[in-house]
């Protein structure tokens, strides 16, 4: 990650004007840490067992068709990222001593060219070795007494090529398919992590910007977004600049304040009336019947209407998909969803809310040295949820001293 004056000197001589004059602070580069999934934290070396066998090399065709005609399509396709057929050369050490000294045929087997192969029969929970006993006993050159053993294995992918020799040498030879199931794709994180590097400062300086300055009106907790257009060449564009407003016009009344005034939301809202007023849709507009409008979604300081009269760089398509979204504070649920919603792309923010926040996936709470044991329960990962209907790429970004923090009880939702 680019840690020197001079790029943090060029990045900033490639961002528009506005840009250049909303920042009243020197910029200095921070280190961007990609969140975890919840399958990453809680279910990387989740194991189960598999049954396997030995047949000799030249039945192995004959074994997986009896056990397509006997199994449903499902089990015999068995685990897709363990390896179906197995010479005794390639397992594991430990599989290779057990089974080797169980009886002479097995040493037999296991010495010299072996015309023996292993072969899995499928999840153990799914399988019933007396019948599959039955079944095995009909093919040709198979031991006596039928051999099935039980193995641990792990129950899901690898996700990088170490883990999967790793795993080779403890469990059984194992496949790396260039894929993640727990997560994004490592080589992913890293291009996106490097897509935005260069800049990321930038925007969270703005961020930050923006936080005090609306906490020092007495708008809002000092939480602050910005919003960020990249396109395929890497020109960037600031789309929407946001602070907290949830004390704006009602004052410290009540402990959380007016929750739909939470800078994501504020955020994400001026970006939607951009796109509507790039569609040249007439305004209307209803006398409130409230003391104070509940959508603080209008430009409350000199640096949010600066932006907010700014064109939308690219009018077209859904909300803020793509876009990417820079934040003091890592987002509540309630926003944390919103993200979601709108379609963003990615998400970097500085200060973990470790009981209150939607993003991270570890523990909320949980050994945490400033809550004296509180424990707000297992974190969401919202960014990355099998269940839900989209996902992003997410940051936790440190700063590299320049940004000052922006402390605050870490009950509040930001």
């Amino acid at each position: 990650m680019p840690s020197d004056g001079s790029s943090i000197a060029a990045a900033l001589s490639a961002q528009d004007p506005i840009v250049r004059d909303l920042l009243r602070s020197d910029v200095e580069h921070g280190m961007l840490i990609p969140l975890k999934t919840n399958l990453e934290l809680r279910d990387d070396y989740a194991t189960g067992n598999i049954l396997i066998t030995r047949v000799p090399t030249k039945a192995v065709a004959t074994t997986i068709e009896l056990l397509r005609e006997m199994l449903p399509e499902e089990i015999v396709k068995g685990v897709p990222h363990l390896r179906r057929c197995a010479k005794p050369s390639d397992l594991p050490a430990h599989l290779k001593t057990q089974f080797m000294n169980e009886n002479p045929q097995s040493r037999q087997i296991h010495t010299g060219k072996s015309t023996w192969i292993y072969l899995i029969l499928g999840p153990e929970s799914m399988l019933s070795r007396e019948e599959l006993a039955k079944t095995l006993a009909t093919v040709d050159g198979v031991e006596e007494e039928v051999f099935i053993q039980s193995v641990p294995v792990p129950m899901v992918a690898p996700t990088s090529q170490v883990q999967a020799a790793m795993w080779s040498q403890h469990f059984w030879p194992c496949v790396y398919r260039k894929n993640n199931p727990l997560g994004p794709h490592p080589a992913a994180v890293s291009r996106h992590t490097e897509e935005i590097a260069n800049d990321t400062a930038i925007w969270m300086t703005l961020a930050h910007q923006v936080a005090n300055e609306a906490h020092a009106a007495g708008y809002g907790e000092p939480m602050g977004a910005c919003i960020v257009q990249r396109d395929a060449d890497g020109k960037t564009t600031l789309v929407a600049l946001a602070a907290d407003a949830r004390w704006h016009n009602q004052g410290k009344t009540g402990h959380t304040g007016n929750p739909m005034a939470h800078a994501v939301l504020r955020a994400i809202s001026i970006v939607a009336q951009k796109l509507v007023r790039a569609e040249k849709r007439e305004e209307t507009t209803m006398d409130t019947i409230l003391e104070f409008e509940a959508f603080q979604d209008n430009p409350i300081l000199e640096s949010e209407r600066k932006v907010f009269e700014q064109d939308h760089p690219s009018p077209d398509g859904y909300l803020c998909h793509g876009l990417e979204l820079y934040l003091t504070h890592e987002p509540c649920v309630m926003c944390s969803m919103a993200i979601l919603h709108s379609r963003m792309g990615k998400v970097v923010f500085r200060h973990r809310m470790p009981l209150t926040g939607g993003l991270c996936a570890e523990d909320r709470g949980c050994e945490h040295p400033s809550l004296n044991g509180a424990d707000g329960g297992r974190g969401l990962g919202l960014f990355w949820r099998r269940e839900l209907n989209w996902s992003l790429v997410a940051w936790e970004w440190e700063s590299g001293g320049c940004v000052k923090p922006l402390p605050v009880d870490m009950a509040i939702h930001a």
